[in-house]
């Protein structure tokens, strides 16, 4: 390890560490990134030195086990504290001890290297071989797919040149957060919540069900459940295609461009609305889905309905009534 690290030792399990976003609501509580990190011996590092090390290349290296969330969002300069809402180069994480669940969603770039175990659900990550004895190393998804594994290996998985199959049976979350790849991700089995979460390219297949957030903030990809999807799924979608056979929840909340597909029919959120279903959206759906051409055309289809132009009456002085735009 470089000696050119941030150390710190915690007693007991703390949630949240190296969360890009501070979303600390999370942990229904009033935290600050500028309050210290509880639990610590010897030391009085802050929620913020975390995140800020990180960015500025530096490793971490945390002597304890490690709370829930660990390293949300990491590696992305965020629009909502300023940013440019990209991808940036990030440092790495050594963990002597275990990890709760949910480490790495939306995760990506950096590394995670675990001495214990990683408890399900993972978020956006990847087990591949280790370059440092003792230690399990973790990629993000997004990471290895834009700039290649490099020489690290895959464990339990498979890629391509354009093909990812994820077949290790582990559930994870965010899977292809802020992808822009031109490639696909097969699911052989369920995922948790925010598949595809910003996705600008490529595709996300899941062969089973899918958690809430399925295609939110979707910018351009495709994500396609052989299932069924949570809530909020299709929320803020900026662009892009989703299709499902059922949604337990409502869909569309907020999306501006897009489309969604159900088989079954579903619950809107405005400006969601029933829309058309075209011959191309008909011929996606036959390939996507792997159904014949009658099936495919009993789908539903949902795009942002365009605002309605308002009319009021106006009673003139001749009796008559002329409708003006609001």
């Amino acid at each position: 390890m470089d000696d050119n690290m941030l150390k710190m030792k915690i007693l007991k399990p703390v949630d949240s560490l190296c969360d890009y976003t501070f979303n600390f609501c999370w942990n229904d509580s009033k935290l600050q990134p500028e309050d210290v990190i509880p639990f610590q011996e010897g030391t009085s590092i802050t929620y913020r030195d975390l995140v800020a090390a990180l960015k500025a290349g530096k490793d971490l290296y945390i002597d304890g086990n490690v709370g829930k969330r660990l390293a949300y969002s990491m590696g992305t300069d965020l629009k909502h504290l300023g940013g440019t809402g990209k991808i940036e180069t990030a440092g790495n994480i050594f963990i002597e001890g275990d990890v709760e669940p949910e480490a790495g969603m939306g995760m990506v770039s950096g590394s995670l290297y675990v001495r214990g175990d990683i408890a399900e659900p993972w978020g956006n990550i990847l087990e591949v071989t280790s370059d440092v004895t003792g230690y399990r190393k973790f990629r993000s998804i997004t990471d290895i797919l834009s700039n290649g594994p490099g020489q690290d290996t895959l464990k339990k998985n498979s890629l391509t040149e354009n093909t990812l199959i994820l077949n290790d049976g582990i559930l994870r979350g965010t899977i292809g957060a802020r992808c822009n790849w031109e490639g696909t991700i097969i699911v052989e089995g369920n995922v948790y919540n925010g598949t595809g979460v910003l996705m600008q390219k490529g595709t996300v297949i899941v062969k089973g069900d899918a958690g809430m957030n399925t295609g939110s903030h979707l910018d351009g990809g495709t994500v396609v459940v052989h299932g069924s999807v949570g809530e909020f799924s299709g929320a803020y979608m900026k662009d892009g295609r989703l299709a499902f056979i059922n949604a337990k929840g409502y869909v569309g909340a907020g999306m501006t461009r897009g489309a969604v597909y159900s088989k079954k029919k579903a619950s809107t959120s405005p400006p969601a609305a029933k829309a058309k279903l075209e011959k191309d959206d008909i011929e996606f759906i036959r390939k996507i889905m792997e159904t014949g051409r009658v099936e495919s055309m009993l789908y539903n289809k949902y795009e942002a309905e365009k605002e309605k132009e308002k009319f009021v009456k106006v009673h003139m002085r001749d009796g008559s009534i002329v409708m003006r735009k609001i």
